[in-house]
């Protein structure tokens, strides 16, 4: 049997992230998209995935925060992982000084808006900016909204929590060893292409995929043109295989 491919869904986010993928490629392997529960830190978050998935190698894509999880998946054991695909996604810790706190302000006020008004009102104000422009007010983003819904504030604490702790894989980057490949929506004001653009230059023999016409939430604005980068990832020869 092939392999199993792990689907690391972000912030918030569930198995309805990776719907497409899961159709197109379910038909060929196990498609595995782990739920981090109420962890609270992105080491516990990827210890998580370890434990759920079948003790074989596995193909790893992570979105968003679930990019950060599938980095710390290959610090831990790197001999499951047989290749990766990071999307929109982020390697350095929390910025120090003012950017630094301005994050941690801005991900509590949201917090608060979720307490106290609820996932959907709180979801209104945060998801125009992970989509294209033209997305918002779009099915796409009223999918996104019914996701974060689907969600709660507790969970929502602990995963930013994990974030606001997050490691920094600065270092981590040019010790990958399997084949890589990061993707980025060119609209991503979340996750910026240029970020992306030197997470590529660092792992070694990394390949980089622009999604046209995409904001942050790349596998659900443009899921054809993320499947079909996936596919080529797939194609990929790995040694050991």
């Amino acid at each position: 049997m092939t392999n199993p491919l792990v689907l690391l869904p972000g912030l918030l986010c569930d198995n309805a992230v990776w719907i497409e993928q899961r159709r197109v490629f379910g038909k060929e392997r196990p498609c595995v998209v782990p739920d981090y529960d109420l962890r609270s830190s992105i080491t516990s978050m990827a210890e998580q995935v370890l434990a759920v998935v079948p003790d074989v190698r596995f193909s790893l894509a992570g979105h968003s925060m679930g990019g950060r999880v599938a980095l710390e998946v290959i610090r831990i054991a790197p001999e499951r992982v047989e290749r990766l695909a990071l999307l929109d996604t982020g390697y350095q810790s929390i910025a120090e000084g003012e950017a630094g706190q301005k994050e941690r302000e801005e991900r509590g006020n949201l917090l608060r808006v979720a307490q106290e008004k609820g996932m959907w009102a709180m979801g209104e104000s945060w998801a125009p900016g992970m989509v294209h422009p033209e997305a918002v007010d779009s099915r796409v983003f009223a999918e996104i909204l019914s996701m974060i819904e689907r969600s709660s504030p507790e969970r929502f604490e602990a995963q930013i929590s994990a974030l606001l702790n997050r490691p920094d894989a600065s270092t981590q980057l040019r010790q990958i060893n399997v084949p890589t490949m990061v993707i980025c929506g060119r609209q991503d004001a979340w996750s910026p292409l240029a970020r992306h653009e030197v997470m590529s230059e660092a792992i070694p023999g990394a390949c980089l995929r622009v999604i046209e016409d995409s904001g942050h939430m790349t596998t659900m604005e443009q899921p054809v043109a993320v499947s079909a980068a996936l596919g080529e990832w797939l194609d990929w020869t790995v040694e050991g295989a």
